[in-house]
């Protein structure tokens, strides 16, 4: 058989098992198998392939048919233009979280000054390592709890040139990170635990404890919301990514210990990333 006629049988398989992106899934795995670039399979579309390549790649659509994230089974994931290491320890890079990095990345730029930046939860280091490519000026303390997650996070940052910038801790929260910040990341668990038998596969199979949240999802990032203030600089922003679900459970802590919020938008127009700023001694406030 050849790579185009593999190609259209395994997307078919794909989709009929419940994927959402089947043709792009059986590209980017083929491509894994065949140590090709994806565009090469399109140079090599009449190329026939062995009976050993065929069960390489058989093996990868049969772990993704049954849910398994295509990032886990290549071991990479684009995100913000980069590319990251991902193992089972972490959680899949989302492009809904990008809104989140892009305006880190807007605030550090509008400052004429270094920024220091906290990322709490930082998993792969997705944000830190993104925040600290796109604006020069930032320096960056990443946490999380799981110590495999901050292995996976120390290697993206050694392979993106960063780790001089990007200093990793472990601890809950902003527990291990000591200083004031001028501007707080987090991409926390927000699903509610008792949504877990109705998740996809694809999303259930990552780490529970970088998903599920108790009080309905809402715990980790009110916790925070709650926390940060006494670790910000006066007038330093919070940006904390966040399901519908959550908002109003996440204002309320916003409201109750910042001096104004407002809520951020992803690609899709859902509400992704809660922004709260805190207060200043003067009587002006910051710009959204």
């Amino acid at each position: 058989m050849t790579i185009v006629e593999v190609l259209k049988l395994s997307a078919d398989y794909l989709q009929k098992h419940g994927s959402d992106s089947s043709r792009l899934d059986a590209e980017v795995l083929l491509a894994h198998a065949l140590k090709l670039r994806r565009l090469d399979l399109y140079l090599k579309f009449d190329h026939p392939m062995s009976e050993s390549e065929l069960g390489a790649y058989r093996a990868l659509v049969a772990r993704r048919a049954k849910g398994e994230p295509v990032a886990y089974l290549v071991g990479h994931k684009e995100f913000m233009g980069l590319d990251f290491e991902v193992t089972p320890d972490v959680l899949v890079p989302n492009p809904d979280t990008e809104v989140l990095v892009q305006r880190a990345v807007e605030i550090a730029r509008e400052s004429s000054g270094p920024v220091r930046v906290a990322d709490v939860g930082t998993g792969s280091g997705c944000i830190a390592i993104a925040i600290a490519h796109y604006a020069k000026n930032t320096e960056i303390w990443a946490s999380d709890i799981s110590r495999e997650a901050l292995e996976v996070a120390g290697r993206n940052a050694s392979r993106h040139r960063v780790s001089d910038r990007v200093h990793l801790e472990r601890g809950d929260l902003m527990q291990p990170l000591a200083g004031d910040f001028d501007l707080v990341c987090a991409n926390l668990p927000y699903v509610d635990v008792a949504a877990g038998s109705s998740l996809p596969a694809e999303v259930v199979a990552q780490p529970a404890r970088a998903l599920y949240a108790e009080g309905g999802g809402a715990a980790l990032v009110a916790r925070l919301l709650d926390e940060a203030p006494s670790h910000l600089k006066p007038g330093a922003r919070v940006l904390a990514e966040l399901d519908a679900s959550v908002l109003s459970r996440a204002a309320e802590s916003a409201v109750r210990n910042f001096s104004g919020h407002r809520v951020l938008r992803d690609v899709g127009g859902r509400e992704r990333v809660l922004e709260a700023w805190s207060f200043i001694p003067t009587n002006s406030e910051p710009r959204p």
